[in-house]
């Protein structure tokens, strides 16, 4: 059954991607990046980071997707969720410097301030240098649940055994992005 949804939607990720203004990230043949981003104003509560940088609202951020048709397809034969977490947190650290190359060419890098994903899965993410924040608002986390739901129920070995987690905010300033993974 997975295998017919993970076709399915394969084949409606390019309408997808043409309806949300994504972009892929520049990357050389051997190393498919795992993000595909765009620009946005944010639109959240203020947020302050650790390194000191203020996310408010309209402030310009990249906003970062996970191409989940590619992932689901490398992680479809793998039966273990902890396998499957470690393939994840790779292939998101190996696509970092794509992401900081990314903004370091943007033609308006002196407004970007950071990068936002929204995800359930965010565990580990500090250790990459993300900063995880709860979404306040019930009807956004609720809108956010039910969009995120089928690639919860699809990515996991076992579903029914797996708590209903909450969409975070997940943020890196550019000033901590381009310091650990921008050029040296």
């Amino acid at each position: 059954m997975k295998l017919y949804i993970i076709s399915a939607w394969s084949i409606l990720d390019p309408v997808y991607y043409t309806f949300t203004r994504l972009q892929y990230l520049k990357q050389t043949e051997k190393k498919k990046t795992i993000f595909r981003v765009r620009l946005t104003r944010y639109k959240g509560r203020e947020v302050v980071l650790s390194d000191g940088t203020i996310i408010k609202k309209n402030d310009t951020l990249v906003k970062i997707h996970l191409h989940n048709v590619q992932l689901l397809k490398e992680l479809y034969n793998i039966n273990n969720d902890i396998k499957r977490a470690v393939v994840v947190y790779k292939k998101i650290k190996e696509s970092l410097p794509y992401l900081a190359s990314y903004v370091e060419q943007h033609k308006k890098k002196e407004q970007i301030k950071g990068i936002i994903g929204i995800t359930m899965l965010n565990r580990g993410s500090e250790r990459l240098g993300f900063e995880s924040f709860s979404i306040t608002s019930r009807l956004y986390i609720w809108f956010k649940q039910l969009a995120l739901f089928p690639i919860f129920l699809i990515s996991s070995s076992n579903p029914a055994r797996q708590k209903n987690k909450s969409p975070n905010y997940l943020f890196m300033s550019t000033k901590s992005l381009l310091g650990k993974y921008g050029k040296v």
